[in-house]
């Protein structure tokens, strides 16, 4: 179940809720009792690395006109 962040407007505080994605835009009340809250955009963290494998080089004759003896 996905986890929702939200600050409250009266007392400033943040806290987060476990809550289906079709609850996501309902109505959040503080743990103090506050119904004026807002929703926070979260970041997602994702593991990995963004790395691109480096290029390969030319193996053995190579191809085209200037790689492999057909110009003359």
């Amino acid at each position: 179940m996905p986890r929702y962040e939200y600050r409250c407007r009266p007392c400033g505080s943040t806290f987060e809720l476990n809550r289906p994605m079709a609850e996501s835009s309902a109505p959040a009340v503080c743990p103090d009792g506050h119904e004026d809250t807002v929703k926070l955009l979260s970041t997602v963290a994702v593991g990995g690395s963004a790395t691109a494998p480096a290029p390969s080089a030319p193996s053995g004759g190579g191809g085209g006109c200037c790689g492999g003896g057909c110009c003359g």
